[in-house]
């Protein structure tokens, strides 16, 4: 059995709490992966930071990529059925890093998707829909922290702040505190934010979040879901934030919006609070 076909497990290893680590880095590989990319990257196709190396390779680099990316996508891998890149090796250098890693044959969930039958579409979102059900099932580490799978910083551009890495935080009101920028209740203040800070109050369970689950990140042979791509955002978060992140869709991809109460659970109050917080604290 492969590692992208293992069942879920109840918790994730403690091992894999700290920093993280390269992969099978060593200096072959590493030199490998430099000089391909130095002979390849102007005849092979890119999308975005990822240069397809081969048919079924590519690697991620940049300075805004980071080890976390690839350790999630081997802790999926581990411990869920979801389709993931393996991971080939991993390793940071001169301040950028680099990630090998499979090559997915598919295509984007989005493509062509208005001329599917609603059969077809109820066949993929099912499926999608049983997916994040085996991530909802991971249990978070010891102390509920908002962090990555090795319990350290978080990566979002659509968090304001001085840094696009932000984090850990040992709780969810530390995380909320964080994402509207320290700011505390105030009588003063428009209703709607004081509104916001009640509501980031409250209590969410603390559930493993992809945090990108845009259509432009899902692959599709036919009517099977064969990857979910993009992990960079992955993290542990309050149940509402896979379903608000969602909500945040690329400009062209604005007809996933009619499809995501198909694949996850409504939360229409939660949209509306997160909301308010992108309209008075996002950067995007």
């Amino acid at each position: 059995m492969s590692s992208s076909q293992k069942g879920p497990s109840s918790s994730p290893s403690s091992a894999s709490f700290g920093a993280s680590q390269p992969v099978k880095n060593t200096f072959l590989r590493r030199y490998s992966t430099l000089i391909a990319i130095k002979l390849l990257e102007r005849i092979r196709p890119r999308q975005g930071n990822v240069l397809m190396l081969t048919g079924g390779i590519c690697v991620k680099h940049g300075c805004r990529v980071y080890l976390s990316e690839a350790s999630t996508m081997r802790f999926i891998s581990q411990h869920t059925s979801i389709p993931v890149p393996k991971v080939f090796c991993a390793f940071t250098r001169s301040g950028r890093t680099y990630i090998v890693m499979e090559r997915i044959q598919g295509d984007i969930i989005g493509k062509r998707w208005v001329y599917r039958s609603e059969d077809s579409k109820a066949k993929l979102l099912s499926q999608l829909a049983g997916k994040i059900l085996e991530m909802r099932k991971l249990q978070p580490p010891e102390g509920n922290m908002i962090a990555n799978v090795d319990g350290g910083s978080l990566f979002d551009c659509r968090v304001a702040g001085t840094s696009l890495r932000f984090g850990p935080f040992k709780n969810i009101q530390d995380f909320h505190r964080h994402i509207r920028m320290g700011m505390e209740f105030d009588p003063r203040l428009p209703p709607d934010i004081q509104e916001l800070i009640k509501q980031h109050s409250k209590t969410w369970p603390l559930v493993f979040t992809h945090g990108d689950l845009s259509s432009l990140n899902i692959l599709v042979r036919g009517d099977d879901l064969v990857g979910i791509i993009d992990w960079e955002t992955a993290g542990w978060y309050p149940s509402y934030w896979k379903y608000t992140t969602a909500y945040q869709v690329n400009p062209h991809n604005t007809f996933w919006v009619h499809e995501i109460d198909k694949f996850l659970q409504p939360m229409p109050e939660e949209l509306a609070m997160d909301q308010v917080r992108l309209k008075y604290f996002a950067d995007v």
